[in-house]
């Protein structure tokens, strides 16, 4: 054998062996607690559904899936956060319908949604409802519309964060139906929901799990959800569609999915992909997300991956017809 035949196969036989060795790494993942990033405070449906969803991943991953508060800017700061931590799978976002819009809201985002995450399951979506306080001499999303037509301005309405779903849904609602209502920002559900049940703030918006219990007790009137069809948590009200018309109707949902950082080795993703798939077939914890109105939804990283571009040209185009600005991203 000639000292350039024995190089190159020692060369092979050492690639071959850092492949196995990576490999091996690799499928022994999760080695250590998970964590599971938020952007957004407790007390809201992002926070509600990641510490539902948590213990069953920790059960099925033989590793403990912590999950991690990191509120502010409608979830940007967790997503850079994610964005920019080491690609081992130990970092993980739990995000929100916010991941597509972002570019189209700020001026500097940090990162690229589409390119500096690794698109891992598109978990469950969820209808909104708009509500209003009982102060509020409405009970109806029609009498809504007539009260402000008849007193411009004077009807001050709230979503969990700036620039998301919610906060978008209401704005089409108001160019729709040509109402001038007054846009209050807050940081998150926990932080609207105390004016809104002191009747402080006398219109919201938020995930039918968050507002279902409040609407039965009667603290809030229930107006409309933006579903494609009825909530079965809601049945009673009507959709957008109902509403405005199929001309003018539209749907708007919140979705959730778990995201990594760019470069992830792909056996850590396709494991976490199979993980969730597994845990959101679980019938205790189907129940349970049906019970907040949520629907699972189940697509791997090429749906996700689909679907973020597809939600990211929609809400590109509803942004600019709306006008909605936000001030430069941090």
């Amino acid at each position: 054998m000639s000292k350039k035949t024995s190089t190159i196969k020692r060369l092979a036989q050492f690639m071959v062996a850092s492949a196995l060795s990576i490999g091996a790494a690799h499928a022994a993942w999760p080695e250590h607690p998970v964590n599971l990033l938020v952007g957004a405070p407790p007390g809201g449906t992002t926070d509600i559904l990641a510490r539902l969803i948590a213990p069953y991943l920790s059960e099925e991953l033989s590793q403990q899936v912590v999950v991690v508060n990191r509120g502010g800017a409608s979830g940007l700061i967790a997503s850079n956060q994610v964005a920019k931590s080491k690609p081992d799978g130990y970092n993980l976002l739990f995000s929100t319908s916010h991941m597509a819009v972002f570019e189209s809201l700020y001026a500097n985002v940090p990162f690229k949604p589409q390119e500096d995450f690794e698109p891992i399951t598109l978990m469950v979506k969820t209808p909104y409802v708009m509500v209003s306080h009982p102060s509020l001499p409405v009970k109806t999303a029609q009498e809504l519309i007539d009260y402000a037509k008849q007193n411009p301005g004077k009807v001050d309405y709230a979503a969990s964060s700036p620039g998301g779903g919610q906060h978008l849904a209401w704005e089409m609602f108001k160019r729709r139906t040509e109402t001038d209502m007054m846009y209050i920002p807050y940081s998150g559900t926990g932080a609207l929901m105390t004016d809104l049940l002191s009747g402080r703030l006398v219109a919201g918006i938020d995930n039918v799990a968050v507002l279902t219990q409040y609407i039965r007790r009667g603290e809030f009137n229930g107006l409309v959800t933006t579903g494609k069809n009825r909530s079965p948590l809601l049945p009673e009200l009507p959709t957008l569609f109902e509403v405005l018309g199929q001309d003018k109707g539209f749907e708007v949902v919140g979705w959730f999915g778990m995201f990594a950082p760019k470069g992830t080795p792909q056996p850590v993703v396709q494991r976490m992909d199979e993980a969730l798939k597994k845990v959101l077939k679980n019938p205790e914890l189907s129940k349970r997300l049906l019970d907040l109105g949520a629907e699972v939804d189940g697509g791997g990283p090429a749906e996700l991956a689909a679907f973020l571009k597809n939600e990211t040209d929609r809400w590109g185009k509803v942004i600019k017809e709306v006008g909605v600005t936000l001030q430069t991203a941090p």
